[in-house]
């Protein structure tokens, strides 16, 4: 099944990949782009683009920056968490502190997840 996106995203989605963040990086390069589970970064989905997206575990990665924890903010990434999930993906948010100071600990967890929702 493919996810439906809004093809005014692209050029978005576009800059987003050349400008990461050092956290996105971090995991993208140390961990997600070698994974042998096949996960993409800054994808679109409906109207939204996700850090990262794994097909095989109907997965969605989201690190959430300092602008995340607003109460405004914390209820938005609440709806955007409910869309993703009436396309049956689940999703994992982490801080950017997580990535910083527990980097193994978040792709362990990653890792746990694809293994136990993948065949």
């Amino acid at each position: 099944m493919q996810l439906p996106y809004e093809a005014k995203n692209v050029d978005f989605m576009r800059q987003l990949r050349k400008k990461m963040t050092r956290e996105e990086r971090h995991l993208w390069y140390d961990f997600l782009r070698g994974y042998p589970v096949k996960f993409y970064r800054q994808r679109r989905i409906d109207c939204y683009i996700v850090d990262f997206y794994c097909h095989a575990a109907h997965l969605v990665v989201e690190l959430d920056g300092g602008q995340h924890y607003t109460e405004e903010a914390k209820a938005a990434d609440d709806a955007r968490t409910r869309i993703l999930e009436q396309y049956h993906l689940h999703v994992l948010r982490f801080s950017n502190r997580d990535i910083q100071k527990n980097f193994r600990e978040v792709c362990s967890v990653i890792d746990a997840y694809v293994k136990d929702h993948t065949k």
